[in-house]
């Protein structure tokens, strides 16, 4: 089965593909892919269990990555540049690691190819605290996931996931169930080879997502990074400071020489 995706300015230059994180989808990134799309070609997808795409037991990098290297060999892709914010960094990471013939360079936002310890506990027990049966509104979800997890700004944008369907009841886009089951390998290290291409590491600078203790997994894995700090920011760099985040994106890809 193939991911779903959107597709801007196809045939433009060496296409940049963006990769949402944990609970997001492609949507989530419309107004910073409708920018870079003036200049190339961009394909903004969502990853299997979250946004359009069809939902699985399994949620290993290894399975990830492979949902988007199928996805760019349907699109006759045969390299691009990867962007991947948070999970989806770690997927464009496996990507490169595993497929490094695809990959034109690497843009991890805010993340390191490390495993992490689990911390999204309270936003796991506010998703299933909500009785998707019983629930009246959007609002009504807010207020109950806001009981769990104190970041308004977390809840509202977990609460975007939320639609009705056919019967008028409501049902998230991500696949709740498989997530948690999966957390595990959500929370684990991509795995393979260094990575010998051009690498952009950008961290908010009030993050604790890319660490100093972290600089001996990106020596080992990714040996020509950059490392760029976005001050004022916290994990959703590229939502906080959104205009900063798509120029280095922009200039970062744009210097890049593809074979």
């Amino acid at each position: 089965m193939l991911l779903s995706y959107q597709e801007f300015n196809a045939g433009q230059a060496t296409p940049l593909v963006v990769i949402h994180g944990l609970f997001g989808a492609a949507d989530n990134w419309r107004s910073h892919v409708l920018r870079w799309s003036k200049t190339r070609h961009v394909i903004n997808l969502d990853l299997r269990n979250h946004g359009h795409s069809f939902h699985a037991d399994g949620m290993t990098y290894g399975a990830m990555a492979a949902d988007v290297v199928a996805l760019l060999s349907h699109l006759n892709i045969t390299k691009a540049h990867l962007l991947g914010h948070s999970m989806g960094g770690k997927v464009a990471a496996e990507m490169a690691l595993n497929y490094p013939q695809l990959v034109a360079s690497l843009v991890l936002a805010d993340i390191s190819p490390v495993p992490y310890a689990p911390r999204h506990q309270e936003v796991l027990a506010g998703l299933n605290a909500i009785d998707l049966s019983r629930l009246e509104s959007r609002k009504q979800g807010l207020a109950i996931l806001h009981e769990y997890e104190p970041d308004i700004k977390v809840c509202q944008f977990l609460i975007k996931s939320l639609y009705r369907g056919a019967t008028g009841q409501f049902a998230w886009r991500f696949n709740l169930k498989a997530i948690e089951n999966q957390y595990q390998h959500i929370s684990a290290a991509p795995q393979g080879n260094p990575y010998p291409g051009p690498v952009l590491a950008l961290k908010g600078d009030k993050s604790p997502y890319i660490l100093p203790e972290h600089r001996s997994a990106f020596a080992r894995f990714f040996p020509h990074t950059q490392l760029k700090v976005m001050t004022d920011c916290g994990h959703w760099l590229h939502a906080e400071k959104p205009d900063l985040f798509v120029r280095l994106v922009a200039r970062f890809i744009d210097h890049q020489k593809v074979e």
